[in-house]
């Protein structure tokens, strides 16, 4: 019997075969690739067996497909053919007779245009379609053919016309053929022929422009009722795209035309051909394919039906009244959206074409608002230079006024009696109310300069203005609280700027703005916005003020910097609220703006920090504001620094010893609640402060008293670092009393030097180093031990 070892004896006897094996393989692969190597050094031919073959090599794919490689070769011959048409029927034309004119023409013609029956009853379509394609290109050569030869007195344009006409006729009767009825190619060309009889046939008559956009109009029109009867397809797709081709220049043509119409009888005759647009438009809106088609075509038959009727209007009317005459059309057009028997992508789209008509005519109203608007920030350059005549002369200071800008509050009046009564679908109800409301504003904003009322009454308009603005802000809703804010933030800068022009209505409008914006903060929705302008009105108002007074602007710091305190006490009474922090902020920007008019006057700039270093102390006594306090402290140090440059103190302790005692106080405090705080945090910088400029200060200066005055001090901090085992003191100090001995003690040292022999320091050096080397191990252990008790300091 066999003796089968035991699972485990024979698993090891297994591995260690296959062991074996791989060692094997591994020997056999790389003497294989050493005899490779070696023939392709030696040039010899290589082996089939020098190349073991890849089961799993899959053959290469083909890049292209068969479809691909059959339509490129037809069309590459197709196109080849026809170059060769058209050589033969250009240059070697001349050199032919009538005769074998004709009949090369006619036989190749004919057998070209009776190929594709034949291709198409052995099923080849392709072979067809490209052959078909070099036909038509040939009949198009045997009309140029014609002309040069027969006919070439004729006009070439109206002969083109003629042409492509016949061309059109001949490829359409092509194509429908029974026979060839399958091509796809003959009626989408037959429909690009369509395109040109008539437009050629009107350049052809020197008609005029109303005659060639009549005509492409005529040939859109025409392409519209092929788009309706032909079935979908490309013949179709073709259709659509040379409609709206057509369509599209002859409207453009017709609009130019209306806008640079001298009188009523051209702004007529374009209106007519616009009116013509219009109609295909509205046409193939109801007839044509899609919902998308419907919409833009409805949008666009509404704007060229206003353009038509505006532009008569504007023919019979002063030029100012010309966007009043279309706006006018626009909303005529809200009639329409109310037919029921229109289906409703048309009435959407002439409803959107009207707010695009409205939309435009409130655009141009544009300008007028933005002078009213901006325009008084021209007085910035000319503060209390004396008070204009009446409103628009206070907004024209350093630009024109926008002509024809009497008629803008009609179109904004107008537009906004649209939003507020048209408009009744209520998602959309809430925001059109607030459009007619903001429109109504602009009216009331611009009125005052159109009507060129005296100024002293202008000013009180837009005072009303913004007070009804802050009123409305008790509105709940959040868009129209929005709304009525930013209405009444523009108006209250418009009005800011217009009053500089004169220092009693400056400071009147001022006191007024600052009123009204403060009575507003009462509302908690909106003293975030509020109690901010407030406070900056009260900053411009306190700066007015000292500048009537004739205070220089170092004294109206003071009174600035009233609004940065009036700012932290209301900051400290908002307590948690969303106004608290646009209050400090606005504070303390305005703190700073104080500072900025106080920086030539050092005295009186010292004494402006030093109060914006008692506010930010102030500050920073609440709970959430205790950052604040190292402002406060710089604060201080500036304002002593400040002092001591007005007082010409040159001595750097004088500047130095006010940050460093503030300094070790803050780092005491916080040694006292964090025990384990470094000392490097807590008093390096205060030490730092004084000790190093001082260090700098002492060896330049030839005096003793402050090197005296310093190692005393460095000896002190030293000591105190021991003591409480402090590493910050004790490295600090210890390092600027050995600098100070070793400046000190410098002269001695040269005198010493300068009494021994040359060859006396090499050799206290030499004994140095071998005392060094004797006991470098026990020198090693101290310095570890050293090392060990500053690394047990903090």
């Amino acid at each position: 019997m066999t003796h089968l070892p035991p699972p485990a004896e024979e698993l090891r006897l297994l591995d260690a075969e296959l062991g074996q094996l791989d060692a094997r393989r591994a020997q056999l692969l790389t003497r294989r690739a050493w005899l490779v190597a070696a023939l392709q050094q030696t040039g010899q031919p290589s082996r089939p067996w020098a190349h073991p073959r890849t089961p799993s090599a899959a053959p290469p794919r083909p890049e292209t497909a068969a479809p691909s490689v059959q339509n490129v070769l037809l069309v590459l011959g197709g196109v080849l053919l026809t170059l060769a048409a058209a050589v033969f029927t250009l240059v070697s034309w001349g050199h032919m007779g009538i005769a074998g004119r004709a009949l090369v023409l006619g036989a190749v013609t004919v057998a070209t245009l009776a190929a594709p029956v034949a291709l198409l009853k052995r099923g080849l379509r392709s072979t067809a379609e490209a052959v078909a394609g070099l036909a038509l290109a040939l009949t198009v050569l045997d009309a140029y053919a014609l002309h040069a030869a027969a006919l070439a007195g004729t006009d070439g344009t109206g002969y083109a016309a003629a042409a492509t006409a016949v061309l059109a006729a001949a490829w359409t009767a092509y194509g429908l053929l029974p026979a060839t009825s399958a091509l796809r190619l003959p009626l989408p060309c037959a429909l690009a022929a369509a395109q040109f009889p008539l437009l050629l046939g009107a350049l052809a008559a020197d008609a005029g422009p109303r005659a060639v956009t009549a005509a492409l109009l005529v040939t859109a029109g025409l392409d519209a009722v092929a788009v309706v009867r032909l079935p979908a397809g490309a013949v179709r797709v073709s259709a659509v795209v040379a409609a709206y081709g057509a369509g599209g220049w002859g409207a453009v043509g017709a609009g130019w035309l209306s806008l640079t119409a001298d009188g009523p009888v051209d702004a007529a005759r374009a209106g007519a051909l616009l009116l013509l647009a219009a109609a295909i438009a509205v046409g193939s809106a109801r007839r044509g394919p899609g919902v998308g088609h419907a919409l833009g075509l409805a949008i666009t038959a509404g704007l060229l039906v206003v353009g038509a009727l505006g532009g008569v209007a504007r023919s019979g009317l002063p030029s100012q009244w010309a966007v009043p005459a279309h706006l006018g059309v626009g909303i005529a057009l809200l009639a329409a959206v109310r037919a029921e028997r229109l289906p409703e992508a048309m009435r959407r789209g002439l409803g959107w074409a009207s707010g695009a008509v409205q939309g435009l005519a409130v655009l141009w109203t544009l300008p007028v608002v933005a002078v009213v608007l901006l325009g008084p920030a021209g007085w910035l350059g000319r503060v209390w230079s004396g008070a204009p005549s009446d409103a628009r002369a206070a907004v024209v200071v350093d630009v024109p006024w926008p002509p024809h800008a009497a008629v803008a509050p009609v179109v904004l009046v107008a537009v906004a009696a649209v939003l507020a009564l048209v408009v009744r679908a209520e998602p959309w109800r809430s925001r059109t109310r607030l459009g007619a409301l903001g429109l109504l504003w602009a009216t009331a904003l611009i009125l005052p300069a159109i009507l060129e009322i005296p100024y002293v009454a202008g000013l009180p308009v837009l005072g009303v203005l913004a007070a009804a603005a802050l009123y409305a802000c008790r509105i709940t809703a959040s868009a129209a609280q929005v709304t009525a804010l930013v209405l009444a933030l523009v108006t209250a800068a418009g009005l800011t700027l217009a009053s500089l022009a004169s220092q009693s209505a400056t400071l009147v409008v001022l006191a007024v703005l600052t009123t009204l914006f403060a009575a507003a903060s009462w509302r908690s929705d909106v003293s975030p916005f509020t109690a901010p302008a407030a406070l900056v009105t009260a900053a411009a108002l306190a700066s007015a003020s000292g500048a009537a007074a004739d205070w220089s602007a170092s004294r109206t710091a003071l009174l600035v910097l009233a609004v940065t305190a009036a700012a932290a006490l209301l900051a400290t009474r908002l307590g948690a609220s969303r106004a608290t922090l646009p209050v400090e902020s606005v504070g303390a920007a305005v703190g700073l703006f104080a500072v900025g008019l106080a920086v030539a006057d050092p005295p009186m700039l010292a004494l402006v920090l030093a109060l914006c270093g008692v506010i930010a102390a102030g500050t920073a006594l609440r709970a959430g504001r205790r950052p604040v306090g190292y402002a406060a402290t710089a604060l201080f140090v500036l304002a002593a620094w400040v002092r001591l440059a007005a007082w010409d103190v040159g001595t750097p302790e004088a500047y130095t010893l006010p940050v460093t005692v503030p300094a070790l106080l803050v780092g005491a405090l916080r040694r006292r609640r964090d025990p384990l705080a470094s000392s490097w945090t807590a008093y390096g910088p205060g030490l730092a402060a004084t000790l190093l400029p001082s260090l700098v200060a002492a060896w330049t200066d030839p005096q003793w008293t402050r090197p005296l005055l310093l190692g005393g001090a460095a000896l002190l901090v030293t000591l105190l670092g021991a003591r409480h085992h402090l590493r910050a003191p004790l490295v600090l100090g210890g390092a600027v009393l050995t600098l100070v001995t070793l400046h000190e003690l410098a002269p001695y040292v040269v005198q010493v030097t300068g009494a021994l022999p040359r060859w006396a320091p090499p050799a206290l050096a030499g004994l140095l180093l071998l005392a060094l080397g004797a006991t470098y191990e026990q020198r090693i252990r101290d310095v570890r031990r050293v090392r060990e008790v500053l690394g047990r300091m903090n």
